[in-house]
């Protein structure tokens, strides 16, 4: 197989970025964490003419928090800084884990959140429970820039809304809900090595012992990370005790519509994401009662 060629740039700035995908349009991709990119392109599975390494740009390795505008996480944060990051770990644990659960530690130093999303495989690690969060991104081109939820992100395997010469320049959650708590279970045939057959997550808001509001969302089981909406029905309003944890987790496994692969049969992950989905529920349940 011979090797791929291309044209490389590393700006130092968004605005530099954003002038060179528009003069290289065609065939242009940007790069941060390269994971995922430069395995496609060495296994030529895409057409690549022009490489924007965007990781100079100092303003992308930004995390931030403040209590009105919530959680801001730059496209070049790696997942090991971001599993790590002592201020994600206190307030959105669940990120913090979902990202420990991404792949192994080599490949976690050097891959990206944005880039995981980007990429938009229905196992996507880090989207359930930045979905069930309510997270958005946020997109910039020399047009402008635009703010898409990510439950709106994805269009289908490997396809997002991302237009050519957008960059996607930050992840956006919200503060913190007073009564919630949140969680992300998945299961692999290897562990940390392999990339999860099922991954569930979950945010719950509790007023006592009543669940208010619920958003549970699960990847590997569809096209894209999907709502299981009547599983979230089954919570809202009730007590949750185990027969109820079962009922979601039954009724969540009936919504989905896996596939079979390499890495798990249908009927097995309808079975995981029974047991995923009660899991996850009991442990955002359990966080949100602190």
């Amino acid at each position: 197989m011979g090797r791929s060629k291309f044209d490389y740039y590393a700006p130092g700035t968004i605005e530099e970025a954003c002038s060179l995908a528009d003069a290289k349009r065609e065939s242009c991709m940007f790069l941060a964490g390269g994971t995922d990119l430069m395995v496609k392109i060495k296994r030529k599975l895409i057409e690549v003419k022009t490489v924007i390494d965007i990781k100079d740009i100092k303003e992308l390795e930004e995390i931030s928090y403040d209590d009105n505008e919530g959680l801001r996480i730059g496209s070049t944060a790696s997942l090991t800084t971001i599993e790590n990051h002592p201020l994600i770990k206190e307030k959105y644990p669940a990120v913090a884990e979902a990202a420990h659960a991404t792949a192994n530690v080599q490949i976690r130093n050097m891959a990206s959140l944005a880039g995981n999303l980007c990429n938009a495989a229905p196992s996507a690690e880090n989207a359930p429970v930045l979905m069930a969060m309510g997270a958005s991104v946020t997109l910039v081109s020399s047009k402008g820039e635009r703010q898409v939820p990510l439950k709106e992100f994805f269009k289908g395997p490997g396809e997002t809304v991302i237009e050519k010469g957008e960059i996607l320049t930050r992840i956006n959650v919200a503060p913190p809900t007073a009564g919630s708590g949140t969680s992300y279970q998945h299961i692999s045939a290897r562990g940390k090595v392999d990339i999860s057959a099922v991954g569930v997550g979950a945010m719950l808001i509790m007023k006592g012992d009543i669940c208010q509001d619920a958003r549970i969302f699960l990847g590997a089981v569809a096209p894209t990370p999907m709502m299981a909406v009547n599983a979230q029905n089954v919570l809202k309003g009730s007590i949750i005790t185990e027969e109820v944890l079962q009922t979601a987790g039954l009724e969540a496994s009936k919504e989905c519509n896996p596939i079979s692969d390499m890495r798990a049969t249908a009927e097995y992950r309808k079975l995981m994401v029974a047991v995923l989905t009660g899991r996850a529920i009991y442990k955002a349940m359990s966080r949100a009662a602190r």
